[in-house]
């Protein structure tokens, strides 16, 4: 039987889901397919709408081997495992001949562990376990969740908190679950054999298609230790996304919570003397951390590296306690000895590498709001290292011994995929070398006609927006932009501050037009409740500007207070941009525009998410017109018809809303018509019957 070709298999798959076939999907299905049999790697930009999931799934399903996907969300996970693959499979089943297994596998911490179920949670403050079941007054919420929890575990097949709905709060959670050092592993735990995250393992060890996150794929690479299965091909999907969720992992931390965390957990485990000396430490680290000022440490001060490396003795010599001490008084030993170990190894590891003094390493302090949690309890601060810049590391690690193809809405920024490219560790495109990454870039487009479906607005005659500056004529032009659309908006705004000041100044303006505001309620309420009511308008910040699909009516203006570039003060951006400049780059252009442009590509793309949609972009900051970096911004957007005029933009906005309304009339009469209609036929029946 001759090997079924890719459209056949394409057109079969587009088939089962019920859509129709693109052209843009079908290019990236044929790049995906290159990619894969010549061993080579692909970035490939897929606008909205192009159905990317099909466009890689069939050609890696069509090649037979081993496939990882990583995506950055849940939802794209849940989709491609609960929708995506099955139907895809169920359709090339009879033309490959073979039906290909698929799992989904994430980090330890995701899964409910049976052993704290059921045995407890080792305490902080006394010897052997904390019945958190005893502890959390049924009545309360933590209660409740716990209680719920039990029951759910009875009837799980997965123990993944992502199939407990709802979901419940971190603290609840983490009374149920565990991170990897904290694991008795299999061999050693009484649950090993019933384990949710080694059966997540074994499943993913024998399917050829393994969903994960940028997260377990960022572990998989640091850490040396493999976690996931022997692969052919590394599909990353959402690969805007994968630089700062591998930077996040590779980050470490310090408080002074987590130390005496750290303490109290090994004081009944060891000796006097190594307790003694941990103690001791972890008082001069926070005492130095009561006076830390946020920012960047070029080099670290004396006083904090005497703290530090007094941190990092103090836990080795515990470490080497714990190994060398049994206490059978203890209850429960195994657990209480590897979370107290995970404690201190952790301190540890965080003292040892700043103390160790890396070039490569960004070291600042980080001033918290204090909170009521254990972790800010003793001081609002916390001590950071990250890595400058992630790129050798994917280098190595990402492009070696397979095929990668990077997939996104947005990776092209500025008219070429190299500023992305760069990020990755890639050399720029068609650089020829033995140890260099080949790759190539292909936009695929998107099936949007963006020049007919809206309008990039730009705000030229508003005032240059100055760092915490009154910007009282962006709230004038902000506010007439609503009334012209009639609610229907998304605002996107730079920072918390500037979402809350503007949220609370317009309810007072125009309170005919309901603001929901990013933190009064969780994300998934706020946007069902945008996308219920075209009056109303949601203000947020950093997850909206990627998290929000709302197509139709209710989103019709997205508006951008202004251009999104990092904080001057954030440390690891600033770094990063110096880093480059040293080594005679444009380190404004390649760290802070590149930023910008991601996430106003990203924020952008929030307007049009269905064929029938119309609105306006309108950026209030008129350095998208007037600054020289202007343009390099504006190639990253989709290519919307382009104005300054606000006249004509209102009347735009007026004519947009003007339709919907009409539209939504005819639909609200249809339905009156309809039920009384039904109404009418029933009452017939009724009287049929008597």
């Amino acid at each position: 039987m001759t090997k079924p070709s890719l459209p056949e298999l394409l057109h079969a798959a587009v088939t089962a889901v019920g859509g129709t076939e693109r052209p843009g999907q079908v290019a990236m299905a044929e790049a995906v397919e290159e990619a894969i049999d010549g061993g080579s790697h692909l970035l490939v930009q897929a606008g909205t709408g192009t159905g990317k999931s099909l466009g890689y799934l069939v050609p890696a399903l069509a090649h037979g081997e081993r496939v990882v996907v990583a995506t950055a969300t849940l939802a794209l996970q849940r989709q491609l495992v609960e929708r995506d693959l099955p139907r895809t499979v169920d359709a090339l089943h009879p033309q490959l001949r073979r039906r290909p297994e698929f799992a989904m596998l994430k980090g330890r911490s995701n899964y409910l562990c049976l052993h704290r179920l059921h045995e407890g949670v080792p305490q902080d403050e006394e010897e052997g376990l904390f019945d958190q079941f005893e502890a959390a007054a049924p009545t309360s919420k933590l209660g409740q969740d716990l209680l719920r929890m039990r029951d759910w575990a009875d009837g799980t097949e997965t123990g993944d908190r992502d199939d407990l709905t709802p979901g419940v709060s971190d603290r609840a959670w983490s009374q149920v679950s565990v991170s990897s050092r904290e694991c008795l592993g299999a061999s050693k735990c009484a649950y090993g054999a019933e384990c949710f995250a080694e059966m997540a393992r074994e499943r993913a060890k024998l399917s050829e298609v393994v969903v994960t996150n940028h997260a377990l794929l960022a572990i998989d690479a640091i850490e040396g230790a493999p976690v996931l299965p022997q692969h052919e091909v590394l599909i990353v999907d959402e690969a805007h996304e994968l630089v700062s969720r591998v930077t996040g992992v590779a980050t470490g931390e310090l408080t002074p919570g987590q130390v005496n965390r750290a303490v109290r957990r090994a004081a009944k485990l060891v000796n006097e003397k190594a307790a003694d000396q941990l103690q001791t430490a972890a008082e001069g680290f926070e005492r130095l951390m009561e006076l830390a000022l946020p920012g960047r440490l070029e080099e670290v001060p004396e006083d904090l590296g005497y703290a530090l490396m007094a941190l990092r003795d103090a836990c080795r010599t515990v470490i080497s306690a714990i190994g060398a001490t049994r206490d059978k008084s203890v209850q429960d030993e195994d657990a209480v000895r590897k979370q107290a170990l995970a404690s201190v190894e952790s301190v540890h590891d965080v003292s040892e590498r700043i103390t160790n003094g890396s070039e490569w390493d960004v070291v600042w302090y980080e001033r918290h709001e204090p909170r009521g949690g254990a972790a800010y309890r003793h001081s609002g601060a916390s001590l950071r290292v990250a890595p400058m810049s992630v790129a050798g590391l994917l280098r190595e690690k990402l492009f070696t011994d397979r095929s990668v193809v990077l997939t996104s809405a947005t990776l092209k920024l500025g008219g070429d995929f190299n500023g992305v490219g760069a990020s990755l560790g890639l050399a720029p495109e068609g650089t020829e070398g033995d140890d260099v990454p080949q790759w190539k870039g292909v936009d695929v487009g998107s099936p949007f006609d963006y020049r007919k479906q809206g309008i990039l607005y730009v705000a030229k005659h508003l005032a240059r927006p100055a760092r915490d500056g009154d910007r009282g004529d962006m709230l004038d032009e902000l506010t007439e932009l609503i009334q012209a659309a009639g609610g229907r908006t998304l605002g996107l705004f730079s920072s918390m501050r500037a979402a809350q000041l503007a949220a609370e100044e317009l309810r007072s303006r125009i309170p005919e037009y309901p603001i929901l505001l990013q933190g009064e309620e969780t994300l998934g309420e706020l946007i069902k409740n945008f996308a219920a009511d075209p009056k109303t308008c949601l203000f947020g910040t950093l997850s909206l500007w990627q998290g929000v699909d709302v197509p139709g009516p209710s989103c019709q203006l997205v508006v951008m207070d202004k251009i999104p570039f990092p904080r001057p003060d954030d440390p690891l951006m600033s770094a990063r941009q110096k880093a480059v400049e040293e080594a005679g780059g444009n380190g404004f252009m390649a760290v802070a525009a590149t930023h910008a442009a991601l996430l106003m590509a990203q924020g952008a793309g929030r307007l049009v998410r269905a064929s029938g949609d119309r609105g306006v972009v309108a950026v209030l900051d008129q350095r998208l017109a007037t600054a020289r970096y202007g343009s390099y911004l504006k190639a990253s957007l989709p290519d919307f018809w382009f104005t300054t005029d606000r006249n004509q933009v209102r009347k735009s906005l007026a004519a947009i809303d003007a339709k919907a309304r009409q539209m939504e009339e005819t639909e609200e009469t249809e339905e009156t018509e309809a039920a009384e209609e039904t109404e009418a036929a029933e009452a017939a029946e009724k009287t049929d019957g008597d």
